[in-house]
């Protein structure tokens, strides 16, 4: 069971809204804060490492690899973190690097990761288990554009190739009046530490 990030005062006093940013009627939730005291930031980080089961963790950028990369430093058992960044901040050669277009509440993206980095994730029982993580699930745009590109891949290994599967997505919050939750609970059990 995940904890209620909510209930820690050492969080909640951290975590700040912006009204109308980046564009009118978008009420973005600040996490940043919780980088500036290190008693918040383990108790998010501890929280987190609670609720993944898979050994590999894909998070997006910037903050959900901010808080995903700790977790491999914890007793949790993740040992691989792939990291999904904006465009021209990969370096890769030749067809290594992977994109996925997301749609979120305020705009169309892009994502990019390497398969080389999916490629050192470890196999559990003939599959890569991925357990997706990030900040905050609003509309689920992003997880679910990460999720179902990561599922139509294989990782080849030693001549085997090893299909990959989204165990779970993670988030620290979620803003529940979006109903993301129910567009991702197709794809796989979703977790989350907060409700907004």
């Amino acid at each position: 069971m995940c904890k209620n990030l909510m209930e820690i005062d050492a969080v909640k006093k951290h975590i700040k809204f912006y009204p109308d940013w980046p564009t009118e009627g978008i009420n973005f939730i600040d996490i940043m804060p919780l980088l500036a005291d290190a008693e918040a930031f383990r108790a998010v980080v501890d929280a987190i490492d609670e609720c993944v089961t898979a050994p590999n963790v894909a998070a997006p950028e910037a903050r959900g690899f901010l808080f995903a990369s700790p977790l491999m430093m914890t007793n949790g058992g993740v040992e691989c973190v792939i990291p999904f960044r904006k465009k021209g901040k990969l370096p890769h050669s030749g067809d290594d690097l992977v994109g996925v277009s997301i749609v979120k509440e305020y705009g169309e993206d892009n994502l990019f990761f390497r398969k080389s980095d999916l490629s050192e994730a470890r196999v559990t029982d003939g599959v890569i288990e991925v357990t997706l993580f990030d900040d905050i699930l609003a509309t689920g745009g992003t997880a679910v554009g990460m999720a179902e590109r990561l599922s139509a891949l294989t990782v080849e290994r030693d001549g085997v190739a090893y299909p990959v599967k989204v165990k779970e997505f993670v988030f620290m919050g979620e803003i529940e009046v979006l109903e993301g939750r129910a567009r991702l609970e197709a794809i796989a059990p979703v977790k989350s530490l907060i409700k907004f």
